[in-house]
């Protein structure tokens, strides 16, 4: 049974957070069931919400990164 775990900044997905991580998990079960030959019941997929000041990239803390781009 595959087991995803999704690690995302939660700032980016703020504005409809149920919504996005739906749509997500949908994709990613897709394709995984898709891939394996699995029934769709057999992948299992949880979000861990990191804020942009505790994920840092290259030294950099996202949120500035974020603001940056």
């Amino acid at each position: 049974m595959p087991f995803v775990n999704i690690r995302i900044v939660k700032q980016v997905i703020e504005h409809d957070r149920e919504a996005i991580k739906a749509k997500v998990q949908s994709a990613v079960t897709d394709s995984i069931s898709e891939a394996a030959g699995i029934p769709k019941e057999n992948v299992w997929v949880t979000f861990d919400e990191v804020d942009e000041t505790d994920w840092f990239a290259g030294g950099q803390r996202v949120r500035e990164l974020r603001a940056g781009s």
